[in-house]
């Protein structure tokens, strides 16, 4: 019988990380509960999977300490382990990027459409927004708004926007977010907003790359 060395034992602990990463779907639920804590019920339904399969995914996590749960009446919250699992998640999608050409081929023809916002600073938006020169609406459910949101913004759940139009003036830039660069929801809602005469731009940034570069989350 082979002894296993104690390096192979390091490396096996590392990889239990490296496993439960090995799933789109799994990615997908970090990126979710990046956004704040949730019950298995709702991250179910934002990841389009069946609550059973959303489950077995989170227990994977939960296995390798990603992330951990909390008991609250008969709901189950499920929330990240730490800030620096929201670094991996956000690390490993900034490597993917730099190195598969087709995810880059993939995301500039996602993101090749005028609504993509023009390139400026956060801070430099952040001011515009303080000043009022621009409206940035966050079109995430309430619930990730109220875990945490980016200063100035509004929330604008994108399944309400389209009957609170009212709320925006028509004479003011609005910019949307949702949960960074893989979300879809700020892109449907800049293309409603078009449609109905607003000047409207979308934000690839979320919450999560907000806070990563050490600007200000309110919540």
């Amino acid at each position: 019988m082979q002894i296993q060395k104690p390096k192979d034992l390091l490396f096996e602990q590392v990889a239990r990380v490296g496993k439960a990463l090995a799933s789109p779907k799994r990615l997908e639920l970090l990126e979710l509960l990046s956004q704040g804590e949730n019950t298995v019920e709702a991250l179910a339904t934002e990841a389009a999977i069946d609550i059973k399969l959303a489950s077995a995914h989170l227990k994977v996590l939960r296995e390798a300490r990603l992330v951990e749960t909390r008991r609250e009446g008969r709901f189950i919250a499920y929330r990240l382990s730490g800030e620096d699992v929201t670094s991996l998640w956000l690390n490993l999608r900034s490597v993917a990027e730099q190195h598969l050409v087709e995810l880059r081929v993939a995301l500039e023809q996602i993101f090749a459409a005028p609504e993509r916002l023009s390139p400026e600073s956060r801070t430099g938006l952040l001011e515009k927004a303080r000043r009022g020169e621009v409206i940035v609406i966050d079109v995430r459910p309430e619930v990730e708004f109220r875990a945490g949101h980016l200063p100035c913004a509004r929330s604008l759940p994108l399944a309400e926007l389209e009957r609170r139009l009212a709320e925006l003036p028509a004479d003011k830039e609005i910019v949307a977010y949702c949960r960074g660069p893989f979300c879809l929801l700020s892109d449907e809602a800049v293309r409603l907003l078009r449609e109905r005469g607003f000047k409207a731009h979308r934000m690839t940034d979320g919450v999560a790359e907000w806070a990563a570069e050490g600007l200000p989350i309110e919540a």
